[in-house]
């Protein structure tokens, strides 16, 4: 099973740098079935840990090519830190191990975090089967800041939850919020996401204890991924390949849902 989860983290890589995104939305389950980390704090923080990493590279990439919005991603990504790291410092270690009892049925902390990570990625999956549409920036760019800010928090707050990136929602929120081109958004996005992420996880640094040798060699090879993913995309239809693989999201979302409630 460890190999196979090293070779699943090759593939997250891939994905990135295929489709742009959405690979990261299985770095948690992975972390969880194949390579046994526990699930309601560890996965989610070493999640933060190679979403955040991948992203940087991404980002990084992105502003070479002129898609990041420095402006924008300052002014939505600072909520949004400070959202994540306060969820991972405060907010996470508070929840329970048995949140609520009825009858035989014991809701805990694993069902909770699970179960709301496999209900994002079935709306991740909807979001990468459905696919975007470009949008043309017209006049002045304007922030709506009152609804940035509490996007930015929710945002924040479900990364910090779960460790998922969050892109699907980021980037609607780009477009809608601060009349960013796609192309934009989705750059601007990434450079948010490696942010909060990598900030959400130094608040784990003194919460829980860190398997740097599984965790390095996990992200290494995701982000090996990410640049043979990249070579790759000119060759590979990255629309039909987004639309399958979010119906596999979809499938996988459904899975881990019935899994981790109906059966014990």
């Amino acid at each position: 099973m460890e190999i196979l989860g090293y070779i699943a983290a090759i593939l997250i890589g891939l994905s990135l740098g295929l489709i742009g995104g959405g690979g990261s939305i299985l770095t948690v389950p992975i972390l969880v079935y194949l390579l046994g980390v526990e699930a309601a704090d560890t996965a989610p923080a070493y999640s933060l840990f190679v979403v955040g990493t991948a992203s940087l590279i991404g980002a990084t990439i992105k502003y070479k090519q002129g898609f990041v919005d420095l402006k924008t991603a300052v002014i939505f990504g600072i909520p949004a830190i400070f959202s994540v790291y306060a969820t991972r410092r405060f907010l996470v270690p508070a929840i329970p191990d048995e949140i609520f009892a009825l009858d035989t049925f014991i809701f805990t902390k694993r069902i909770f975090v699970m179960g709301l990570f496999a209900v994002l990625m079935i709306l991740a999956s909807i979001s990468m089967i459905k696919g975007r549409k470009e949008k043309l920036q017209e006049g002045e760019q304007k922030f709506n800041y009152p609804l940035i800010l509490i996007e930015g928090v929710l945002v924040g707050m479900l990364t910090g939850l779960v460790g998922a990136g969050g892109g699907f929602i980021i980037i609607p929120a780009l477009v809608m919020l601060s009349n960013l081109p796609m192309k934009k958004a989705i750059g601007t996005s990434l450079a948010i996401i490696a942010a909060k992420s990598l900030f959400g996880f130094l608040g784990d640094l003194s919460v829980i204890t860190i398997d740097w040798k599984l965790l390095l060699i996990f992200t290494s090879l995701a982000v090996s991924g990410i640049f043979i993913g990249n070579q790759l995309s000119n060759k590979i239809d990255g629309a039909k390949l987004k639309k399958g693989f979010g119906f596999f999201v979809l499938i996988m979302g459904g899975i881990i849902l019935i899994k981790e409630i109906f059966i014990i």
